[in-house]
């Protein structure tokens, strides 16, 4: 299993437009990545409704796992996603 803690670097934390890029993301990898918060139980990062639900702030730390083949690239890769200011105009 590989496993990161991650701070939210967008603004508007894991919403809207930033969970959406996030999920989509999440939903291409060839295995099951997971986010969790606060020590609370980790969710489906494939799932809108489940990465809305954890309400995510910028600056949170998250926690991404993901087990098997390509479990490192996955996790890595939505990583640097996370950390990144997803709503600043480019």
């Amino acid at each position: 299993m590989h496993q990161r803690t991650v701070t939210v670097g967008s603004r508007s934390g894991l919403h809207a437009r930033p969970a959406s890029l996030f999920v989509q993301a999440a939903t291409r990898q060839p295995v099951k990545v997971t986010i969790a918060r606060d020590g609370r139980d980790p969710v489906d990062a494939r799932s809108m409704l489940a990465v809305l639900a954890l309400a995510a702030q910028h600056g949170d730390p998250v926690v991404l796992s993901a087990e098997g083949d390509g479990a490192r690239a996955a996790v890595e890769e939505l990583a640097g996603l996370l950390e990144r200011d997803l709503d600043a105009r480019n």
